[in-house]
């Protein structure tokens, strides 16, 4: 195995763990180790929550409107974006 641990190393230190922290710990220490090298990873790649939510904002922001069909402004049908607007 990786490091140099053989099977008895890695049962010896988790029943070191068990004793120190107990049975109903131990998932949520791991749970929480878990979050912590995802965030790091995250971190390092340069993907965090507010990153995303600014991108996501942005995306919504930079979509062109779309005309709804038979829309009027002041009695005037909208022109479609690439067609000209008469003028009278």
């Amino acid at each position: 195995m990786g490091l140099g641990l053989g099977p008895f190393e890695l049962v010896l230190i988790f029943f070191v763990m068990l004793l120190l922290f107990g049975a109903k710990r131990l998932p949520e220490l791991a749970n929480g180790m878990g979050k912590g090298i995802r965030d790091f990873k995250r971190a390092l790649n340069g993907v965090d929550e507010q990153s995303i939510q600014a991108n996501a904002q942005q995306n919504y922001l930079a979509q062109p409107a779309v005309p709804v069909q038979g829309a009027t402004v002041a009695g005037e049908p909208l022109a479609v974006e690439g067609e000209p607007r008469r003028l009278s």
